[in-house]
């Protein structure tokens, strides 16, 4: 006798794409389980990694819809009104955008984006999903095995500290854990890698100077910088480098690295100061070859991982989190199988669509812009000045930083505002 379901859908890694998928499902009455390794304390508190989430007003209105953005605090929120781009030694920006075409009025209409704090997303998910009766967060649990059957998924995990070997059974397995995901390999899918062979050091500073709500992304020869709005005199820093000039960076004194970063920055903010550790995450893109499976699939980084310079990651990682949702409760709705095979094409389907240029393109750009060579240097600048004199390529461009229209349909978006 076949045994009971637990749920109607698990999802596996309890950050901010599988926690909100959770969220959407478990509002609509689904119910849920999510598992996940971490301690329960891990997952309520996270620490502070120094990373930023860059998001564009379809996704804030998504976390809004969750419940989400409310439970962040007011100065956890940064605004970008606009983005310029800096090439090589050029103090004047080479591209610049805004979202009406002038500095703002102060409405979300001028905004191209907000900025958030990596912990502070997690720990709002967090709060919201447990505080669902239909939504259950099993902690310290390891999954050991994935079985997709014809009529539901069943997973084996080890609750830690003392493996027990559990097993829970759903209609439909999400797999949610990482670019780097043992789900999607226990899946039998696999993905295409690619490391870029750099690595991002990021940190936050206070500075003399207001930045203005401006978002800067300056291309130097040696190393490219990004320097991000928050909320008050502070901004976050990026500096990406190969990997032995990233360890370097890393083990300056603070004063020295802090002026080296003023140099490349052209003292466009004054005096600044370190708030706070340097952080340093090595830079590797994923894009799974499939985003399904008998009665699973693939959400945020466990199907697309991306390079951080053109701020996507999140953003495509919730676009996915909507399809999924949208399709899920429109066959719970009408009485429909949830994790039928018809529905994880379609999603599959819009979910590529809505990604495949995008990453590629973002791949490109991220190749042309560490790469120092003369030609591809001389390059840059045409392109960037290119943009900046052809208006309605800058519009494109901007619809695809604010998130105003589907990814795919928009042009390739110019590198700007990195930190996830």
């Amino acid at each position: 006798m076949q045994q009971p379901l637990d749920s109607d859908v698990l999802v596996i890694g309890a950050g901010p794409a599988g926690l909100a998928l959770a969220i959407s499902l478990g509002q609509a009455g689904l119910s849920v389980i999510v598992l996940d390794s971490q301690a329960r304390h891990a997952l309520s508190a996270p620490k502070d990694d120094g990373r930023e989430i860059a998001l564009t007003h379809d996704s804030v209105a998504l976390l809004k819809q969750l419940g989400i953005w409310p439970r962040l605090a007011t100065h956890e929120i940064g605004v970008i009104r606009e983005a310029q781009v800096h090439d090589g030694g050029h103090a004047r920006a080479l591209l610049d955008f805004n979202a009406r075409g002038g500095r703002g009025g102060g409405t979300d209409a001028d905004v191209l984006g907000w900025i958030v704090p990596n912990h502070a997303l997690r720990r709002a998910s967090f709060e919201v999903a447990s505080a669902l009766p239909s939504l259950r967060i099993v902690c310290d649990a390891q999954a050991s095995q994935v079985r997709p059957l014809p009529t539901h998924a069943e997973v084996f995990f080890d609750a830690l500290p003392s493996p027990t070997g559990e097993c829970l059974r759903a209609r439909l397995l999400v797999a949610a854990d990482s670019r780097f995901s043992v789900t999607r390999r226990q899946l039998g899918i696999g993905a295409d890698l690619h490391d870029f062979g750099r690595t991002m050091v990021v940190c936050r500073m206070h500075h003399a100077q207001p930045h203005r709500e401006v978002a800067h992304e300056c291309f130097g020869y040696e190393r490219t910088l990004a320097v991000l709005p928050l909320p008050g005199d502070a901004s976050s820093v990026v500096l990406t480098a190969d990997a032995g000039a990233a360890a370097q960076l890393m083990a300056l004194p603070a004063d020295a690295f802090t002026a080296l970063v003023q140099r490349q920055f052209h003292d466009r903010l004054g005096r600044m100061a370190m708030a706070g550790e340097r952080h340093a995450y090595p830079l590797v893109a994923t894009y799974a070859h499939r985003f399904r499976s008998m009665r699973s699939a693939l959400v945020g980084d466990a199907a697309v991982g991306m390079h951080p310079v053109t701020a996507h990651g999140y953003n495509l990682g919730l676009q996915g989190v909507g399809t999924l949702a949208g399709l899920v409760l429109q066959a719970h709705r009408a009485g429909q199988d949830i994790g039928a095979a018809s529905l994880l094409a379609a999603y599959e389907a819009t979910h590529r669509r809505q990604t495949r240029l995008i990453y590629h393109g973002t791949n490109a750009v991220a190749k042309l812009y560490a790469d120092n060579r003369a030609p591809l240097r001389l390059l840059r600048q045409l392109v960037l000045e290119g943009a900046q004199r052809f208006p309605p390529l800058k519009a494109a461009i901007t619809r695809q930083l604010t998130g105003r229209r589907p990814f795919g349909d928009a042009a390739l978006a110019a590198p700007t505002s990195p930190s996830t």
